[in-house]
C-alpha cells in the first residue's frame, strides 16, 4: 500500500505532541509543585485532565475507531480552551512576580496553543475519515496513516494485546470523560462560572 506524501508529517505531529502535551507540562507541574505556585499547579492539574482525551484517543486509534478522529479534533480545540477559560487563575498567574517558573509556563502556554489550533486546522480535512466504516479507514491511506503512531505505540506498551480489546478500553474511557464534560457544561459551568476554584 502506497504511503500518503505527508506520512512523515503525521509522525512529526505525533512527537510534537509527546513534547507539547506530556514532557513539558509534566515537567512544569514538578516544578510548581517545588515553587509552591499554587496556580499554575491548579491549571496544570485541569490541563491533565483535559488532555487526557489525548490517551483515549490513542487508544481509539489503535481499535481503528472512526470516532477517534473526531475525538483528536476535540482535544485539540479544548486543550488551549482549558488553559485560557478560567478567570480566576488567569488573574492569580498574571499577580505573580517574575520569576523563570512563570517564563517558563507562560511560553508553554502560548506554544501549546499555536500548536493546537494549527493542529485543529490540519485536522479539518481527515473529519471525514470519522464517517467512514473501520475496514474503509483500515484500506484508506489518507485515513490509515494516522494509525500508523498509535500502532507503533501498541508495540511498545501492549505487544501482545487484541487491538480490538484496546479500542474497547478507549470507548469506556470516552464514554466516562463525556459525562465528565457533560456535568461540567450542564451543572458546573451555571453554578461557578469561570471560575476554577468555585470563589
Amino acid at each position: 500500500m502506497e504511503q500518503p506524501w505527508f506520512q512523515p508529517l503525521v509522525w512529526m505531529d505525533y512527537r510534537l505532541a509527546v513534547v507539547f502535551t506530556v514532557i513539558l507540562p509534566l515537567v512544569l507541574l514538578i516544578w510548581a509543585f517545588a515553587g509552591k505556585s499554587d496556580a499554575i499547579q491548579h491549571l496544570l492539574v485541569i490541563y491533565w485532565r483535559v488532555a487526557s482525551l489525548l490517551l483515549i484517543t490513542v487508544y481509539l486509534m489503535i481499535g481503528a475507531l472512526p470516532i477517534s478522529f473526531i475525538s483528536a479534533l476535540a482535544a485539540r480545540i479544548l486543550i488551549p480552551v482549558s488553559l485560557w477559560f478560567w478567570v480566576d487563575i488567569n488573574e492569580d498567574i498574571d499577580d505573580q512576580s517574575q520569576s523563570p517558573l512563570k517564563l517558563a509556563f507562560t511560553s508553554w502556554r502560548w506554544a501549546i496553543t499555536v500548536y493546537m489550533a494549527i493542529g485543529s486546522l490540519v485536522q479539518l480535512p481527515f473529519l471525514s475519515c470519522a464517517f467512514s466504516s473501520k475496514d474503509a479507514i483500515l484500506a484508506t491511506p489518507y485515513c490509515r496513516v494516522w494509525l500508523d503512531p498509535p500502532w507503533g505505540f501498541k508495540q511498545l506498551f501492549h505487544t501482545d494485546a487484541d487491538p480490538a480489546v484496546l479500542g474497547f478500553f478507549g470507548l469506556i474511557g470516552l464514554t466516562f470523560y463525556v459525562l465528565c464534560f457533560a456535568y461540567f457544561l450542564f451543572i458546573r459551568l451555571g453554578k461557578e462560572g469561570r471560575s476554577a476554584t468555585g470563589h
